[in-house]
Order: C-alpha cells, then sequence, then structure tokens
C-alpha cells in the first residue's frame, strides 16, 4: 500500500519541455537524459512519459552506477532540433519527513559507519573543497555536535539557510564552496553543494540531488508566518541527501532551511553534481536558440477541509440529498441527525490541554464562551447548566460538561439573562448570602423556609485528617502538586468547620395536591454534616443518615412515556409569583403520612410453574431483593433537596431530580423570581431537566486536546444543513478555530449525514 494512502492527494501533472533549435543541421553525439523519477521519491508517480524529436532515433533506458534512471538518445541522422518533453503524474500527500527510525547506534551524533557500510559509502565521502570559509563553516557548525542526529540535521541545514541567500543563476555549473560563502548568494545547486562538502567532513555520506520541486498555492492564508507560493509552481532543483543508518537516504533543502517533502521529486542523486545534468552530450558547434517551459497542472483534486466542493459542486449535492430524503418520507423512513464538531484555541497550539489532555484552565473559559456564543444562535431564552460529564479510568474528577437547554416553542425558560451569573466572575458572595437567597426560594417555591437546612463540613472528620498529616506538613502551605484531597483540606480549614458551606430545602412533587411539599430533616447529630469531598453541596449530602422509609412509603418514580401525547408547556412566572404572600403548603403526600400496607395477591405456584419454568428462580431473587426493613417508627420525609451555595464568589444554585419538565421549569421561575428580587445572579448545576421532547439541548464537553459541542438532533436533511451553516457563522472566531479549520468540509466529516448526503 502506498505510503500516506489514507490521506488525501493532490494529483497533479508537470510538464517540463526542453528545446534546442540550431542554425544548420549539425551532427548530435549521443545524449544522456535524466529527466525520470527516482526510485526511492516519497512522492508517489502515477505515470511517466518523455518524448522526444525528431525522428528518427533511438532510446535506451539504463541505470547509473548510483542506480538513476538514464534515457540514451542517439540521432542516426543530422538535425537542426533537439526537443525533450517529459510529463510526470504525481500524488502529492503531505508526508512526515520525520517518519524513519534510527539505528541504535546512530540515534546522537557524532557517530560512525559500520566497516561494511562505510565501503559501500565511500563515494559520497570524498572531499574536495577545503577553502577557509567552508572551514570556518564547518567549525561554526561544531556547537551542534553531541545532540540527537535529528537536530543535528536540522541544525546545520538552518545554520547554512542563514549564511546564503538564494538566486536564480543562469550561469552553467557550479560555485565552489568559497565563492558561494564569500558572495552570501547563490542558487539551488551551490548552496546545496556547500552542504554536501560540509556534511562529509563531519565523516557523514552526503549526495548532490537533481530534482523537480513543485509547490502548490495554499487552500488558505497561513495564520502566521509565510504562507508559500503565490501560485502553482514547478521548477529544476537542487538539495542535498545524506544518509544516516535506519533512515536511509534523507533530503535537506539548504533553500529553505527544511527537510525535503512531497514537492521534493528527485531525478538523479550522485557523488558529484556533474553527473546529475538533467541533459548532458556533445554536438557540432553551431548557433542556438533555446526554449525552456516548465508547468504544473493540477488534474484531480479531492475536497478537502481546506477546499472543499465548489458553490456549483455543492449545490448539486443538496438537491441530490433532499431528493433522497424526500423519498425516504415518502417511504415513512424516519430518521434522526446529531453531530459533534470539536474546537481548538487559535491562540495555543502549544499546551497539552490542547493536544492529549482532557481538561486545562483556558478550556473551561474557552468552553463556557461557546456555549455562550451557541445560546445566541440556537437557545435564546434558554439557560447553561454546569454540570458533570464523564468519568474517565486515571481522571481525579469528573469531566465538566455546559449543557444549553431550550424549550422548541420560543417561549423562555429564562426570561432575563442578566440573572444568570458568569462562571468565570468573582461577585464576592458568601454564605450568608445563600441563605438569604433559599430563603426567599423558600416563598416562590410556597414551601416553610424553617425546613431549611445548612450544611456543615464534618469537624470530625477534617480534625483526623488534620492529625493523619506529617508532622512536618503545614496544611495551610499547599502545593499544586498535591493530592486533590490535600488541597481540599487546606480549602476547608482556611474558610472555617464552624461555617456553613450551604443549604439545603427538603423538596419533593406531592402528586395528591399537584404541588411542592417539604419536611423537616432530622440527624442524630443535631447538625447536617457533609460527606468529605470538593464537589458540590448537592453530591455530598448524608441521605442514608436521614430516618429510613417504610417500604409502603416509598414513591415508585414516574417516567414519562417518549410516545405519550404531551400537550403545551405553560408559563410558570405568574404561578410562582402568586405564592410569595401566601402561607406555606404545609400538606403531605397521603403515601407518606399514611401509608396502607395492602396484602399480596394469592397466586397459584403449581399453575405459575407451568406457565414459567423459570417461576421459582425469579420469585427467590425478588424476594432477596424485596425491602423488607421497617423502622421503630414512621416520620413523614423525603430524600431529595435544593441546595444553594456560596464558591468562588457565586451562588450556585443545585437542582433536585424532577420527574417531568413542568415541575423543573416551576422551580426554574422560582429560582429566577428571586434572583431579580434580591438582584443575586446564579449558577445552575445538579441534575439537568428531564428529557422531554418539547425541549432541546446542547452540550459543551472537554475531549483529549478539543473542546466537543453536542448537536442537537436534526429530523431533517435541510434543519441539519442549517445547523452546520449556522455553526460556520459562529461570531469572535478569534477566540477558536474548528479542528482541522473553519471550514465546511470539516463539518460535513464529523457531522455525517444520515438522512442525506447533503452534509456528508
Amino acid at each position: 500500500m502506498p505510503e500516506n494512502f489514507f490521506t488525501m492527494a493532490i494529483k497533479v501533472a508537470i510538464r517540463h519541455s526542453t528545446h534546442y533549435e540550431y542554425d544548420r543541421l549539425i551532427k548530435l553525439w549521443p545524449q544522456t537524459i535524466r529527466l525520470r523519477p527516482a526510485v526511492h521519491s516519497r512522492t508517489e508517480i502515477a505515470a511517466y512519459s518523455l518524448k522526444i524529436l525528431p525522428e528518427p532515433h533511438f532510446i535506451n533506458w539504463q541505470q547509473d552506477p548510483f542506480g538513476n534512471f538514464l534515457a540514451r538518445v542517439v540521432f542516426p541522422d543530422k538535425v537542426k532540433e533537439f526537443k525533450i518533453d517529459v510529463e510526470v503524474i504525481a500524488e502529492l500527500r503531505a508526508i512526515n519527513p520525520f517518519d524513519f527510525f534510527l539505528e541504535e547506534y546512530a540515534d546522537r551524533f557524532p557517530f560512525k559507519y559500520e566497516e561494511q557500510l562505510l565501503k559501500e559509502l565511500a563515494p559520497y565521502l570524498e572531499i574536495t573543497e577545503r577553502g577557509p570559509l567552508l572551514m570556518q563553516f564547518i567549525e561554526d557548525s561544531k556547537k551542534f555536535l553531541n545532540d540527537s542526529t535529528n537536530n543535528f540535521l536540522v541544525n546545520i541545514n538552518q545554520n547554512l539557510n542563514r549564511q546564503v541567500n538564494y538566486s536564480i543563476r543562469m550561469e552553467a555549473g557550479i560555485q565552489t564552496c568559497e565563492e558561494t560563502l564569500g558572495k552570501a548568494l547563490g542558487s539551488c545547486r551551490d548552496s546545496g553543494w556547500v552542504l554536501v562538502q560540509a556534511l562529509r567532513h563531519f565523516g557523514l555520506a552526503a549526495r548532490f540531488v537533481s530534482g523537480y520541486l513543485v509547490q502548490l498555492k495554499a487552500d488558505q492564508k497561513a495564520l502566521d508566518g509565510p504562507s508559500g507560493a503565490a501560485e502553482d509552481f514547478t521548477d529544476l532543483h537542487a538539495w542535498t541527501e545524506v544518509y544516516i543508518p535506519g533512515a536511509g537516504w534523507i533530503g535537506l533543502d539548504p533553500t529553505s532551511g527544511l527537510l525535503a517533502e512531497a514537492g521534493h521529486i528527485p531525478l538523479a542523486c550522485t557523488p558529484d553534481p556533474t553527473s546529475a545534468a538533467p541533459i548532458s552530450g556533445s554536438m557540432e558547434p553551431c548557433h542556438t536558440t533555446f526554449h525552456f517551459s516548465n508547468k504544473v497542472e493540477r488534474i484531480h483534486e479531492d475536497p478537502r477541509v481546506t477546499k472543499p466542493y465548489s458553490d456549483g459542486q455543492w449545490a448539486d449535492v443538496i438537491a441530490l440529498g433532499h431528493h433522497v430524503e424526500q423519498e425516504l418520507q415518502a417511504g415513512d423512513v424516519r430518521l434522526t441527525m446529531g453531530g459533534e464538531p470539536t474546537f481548538v484555541s487559535i491562540d495555543d497550539m502549544e499546551s497539552e490541554q490542547w493536544n492529549g489532555a482532557a481538561d486545562g484552565v483556558e478550556k473551561r473559559k474557552l468552553g463556557n464562551v461557546l456555549v455562550h456564543k451557541l445560546k445566541d444562535i440556537f437557545g435564546k431564552g434558554g439557560f447553561v447548566h454546569y454540570g458533570m460529564g464523564k468519568w474517565y479510568p486515571g481522571e481525579p474528577i469528573p469531566r465538566w460538561a455546559y449543557s444549553l437547554f431550550w424549550r422548541k416553542d420560543g417561549l423562555p425558560m429564562w426570561r432575563k439573562p442578566e440573572w444568570l451569573a458568569n462562571i468565570d466572575g468573582d461577585y464576592q458572595y458568601e454564605h450568608a448570602d445563600a441563605e438569604k437567597f433559599i430563603r426567599e426560594l423558600a416563598k416562590f417555591i410556597g414551601i416553610n423556609p424553617d425546613n431549611i437546612k445548612p450544611g456543615f463540613e464534618d469537624v470530625f472528620y477534617y480534625l483526623w485528617e488534620e492529625g493523619n498529616l506529617p508532622a512536618n506538613v503545614d496544611p495551610f502551605k499547599v502545593d499544586l502538586r498535591d493530592s486533590v484531597e490535600r488541597r481540599t483540606l487546606m480549602e476547608v480549614l482556611e474558610r472555617g468547620l464552624d461555617k456553613p458551606n450551604g443549604y439545603a430545602l427538603p423538596i419533593g412533587w406531592n402528586r395528591d395536591t399537584e404541588s411542592w411539599w417539604s419536611c423537616v430533616w432530622e440527624f442524630s447529630r443535631e447538625h447536617m454534616f457533609l460527606l468529605p469531598g470538593n464537589s458540590p453541596m448537592g453530591l455530598r449530602m448524608p441521605l442514608n443518615r436521614l430516618p429510613v422509609l417504610a417500604p409502603e412509603q416509598k414513591e415508585e418514580p414516574i417516567e414519562r412515556d417518549p410516545f405519550e401525547k404531551v400537550g403545551i408547556l405553560g408559563e410558570y412566572y405568574d404561578k410562582v409569583g402568586g405564592r410569595y404572600d401566601s402561607p406555606p403548603d404545609e400538606r403531605v403526600p397521603k403515601r407518606v403520612s399514611d401509608p396502607k400496607v395492602y396484602a399480596e395477591e394469592e397466586i397459584d405456584e403449581e399453575e405459575a410453574k407451568l406457565k414459567d419454568p423459570q417461576y421459582f428462580i425469579k420469585k427467590k431473587k425478588e424476594e432477596a431483593e424485596k425491602d423488607t426493613f421497617r423502622p421503630t417508627r414512621l416520620m413523614n420525609t423525603l430524600r431529595t433537596a435544593i441546595c444553594v451555595e456560596a464558591r468562588e464568589g457565586k451562588i450556585y444554585i443545585f437542582m433536585p431530580p424532577c420527574e417531568l419538565i413542568e415541575h423543573y421549569l416551576e422551580l426554574l421561575a422560582a429560582i429566577e423570581s428571586t434572583a431579580e428580587r434580591l438582584k443575586i445572579p446564579v449558577i445552575i448545576e445538579g441534575y439537568e431537566p428531564p428529557r422531554d421532547n418539547r425541549v432541546e439541548k446542547l452540550g459543551v464537553t472537554p475531549d483529549p486536546g478539543v473542546i466537543e459541542v453536542n448537536i442537537q438532533p436534526a429530523k431533517t436533511g435541510r434543519k441539519s444543513c442549517t445547523f452546520t451553516t449556522m455553526f460556520l457563522k459562529l461570531p469572535g472566531k478569534a477566540a477558536w478555530v474548528q479542528r482541522n479549520s473553519c471550514s465546511m468540509a470539516d463539518i460535513q466529516v464529523r457531522v455525517g449525514a444520515t438522512t442525506s448526503p447533503s452534509v456528508g
């Protein structure tokens, strides 16, 4: 399989014409032509042709002592012209010039070739120049010794590039190294020969290379640095190759200071430049007119990230997609399509968070910026939920997840964005502000504020943890390299164990009254001590220390059938506002306050066994799993709560789990009403809204090296195209770029297409 088979290629045709016109018929002795790509070319050659005029002539293909292809041409008659037309079809793919392994003994330079290899490389070790300027260049380059071989090659190549400026020189032959270094100016063949001699002085086998250089105009201008050729270009070129054990011949181009890449197509590689001349031979003296052309033409290009389909091609693709989609819909085939475009920072390409790490400070900030940009485009009237995402082995904590929710009917889930705090801001709020907020919130929900329970860090645990520290460790002097547990201990001790972390308001939905109900949480230690950790308060509730419910008091959760016909979602601000001055609702669900124990249905076990041979196995399993524990007394309690906590100067609201979206929206309305009344913006965390087809969700999460966006599903190809277009028009692209580019092709590849090819 060809190298880089799976990367997109640009197929080009190099058309090279050399034409000599003579003023009379002359005798032309055998001519040697070295214009056929070498076998070791890393650029795949799809086709090659050589056409020679005039006829008749005889051509014999040979290989010289160094393995180069030679065309030896003999003309039996006198000629008035000599024309050579070469066409090379090449497939240009981006290659990694460092894609090689070195023998262990050659990993660092200097090294010595093995004895047998040294004999074979003898012609490439011949030193023919020892001028003072060359020797001074070699002396200056000794500072690159005692390093990796790769670094030595890169450094000496760049050193020569800095000292010799490139010029196009039409005179025949090659300058001596002294001439090139003395003028600090030379053609590609001049600087290539200097590098050959310099490398040989260091004991490295080096050869002179004549070949084609192809440079294509970049699809997009570089963000920084030069953008390369202004137009597609090709010409004869010269560079150097050095032999390194394990890697073979490595191309170095001193005119650019870089290693040879896909655009370098070697034709002849020899120890001496004379043997690499493109054309050599003798002729009778005469007056000659010389014509020369060398052009490159793109003959095939696959749509790619930096140069996607043309407008016309794209219109045809979309039209075909819509036609396919119509046929699918006519057959009642219903498909949906999501997508996961990824983004990277445009300002920071090197740090670990944009290369391999899943998380990072800058990534969190840009993720927050991105989710709010998407909110302005997709989810106006929605809100951003700050939650926890996936937790992978080896990572100390779960990844963050910023989720955007909004209603499909266009009505707001959150009316005024100013009451949603910026997670990167510091509002200087403390636990007293959290207490004030939750007391006001209880009035909008319609339950008794006396049920609010402050949550404290567990004094005994942290005293024990502090006592376990080494005698010479000060918990208040924390190092960022310390464990998460030790950093948490320092933060807790610094804040003080006597101050509440936050406040919990027990809350649940009363199915009997269709309203919220609450209770007083009782603990054996009187206060509510949170589980140790640094997660939000809502994740550290000591629920196993609450009074135990009898089996008949427990309510089974109700999950809405996704195929249930549901009505239009209402507006809840007036409803929660009407509760503010009303007495709190103290009613408790009958199942909790007055539970009924029902006799189990008698079953004919013999008949049940006949119907299901696994009956007794299933019965035994059910009995083992059955909750038979009964408390000493029944208590009216529930195990869900809404929490308000001050962290890092901001007020966080930890949402409780809700069975229905209507309940969640009602709580959001109460929270916003409280925020507006107290002029305190908040951050929503905890449980997400329950799944409901009347609400859309879009997620922004971290992944190794990127920020990933989980797009809401689209039911049609047209809708998916609209989503793609919206992503491409994201404002403020200076902060980030899409992975690989900001072009449509990237979204095409990553979003893919299920319902039609219009985005695939």
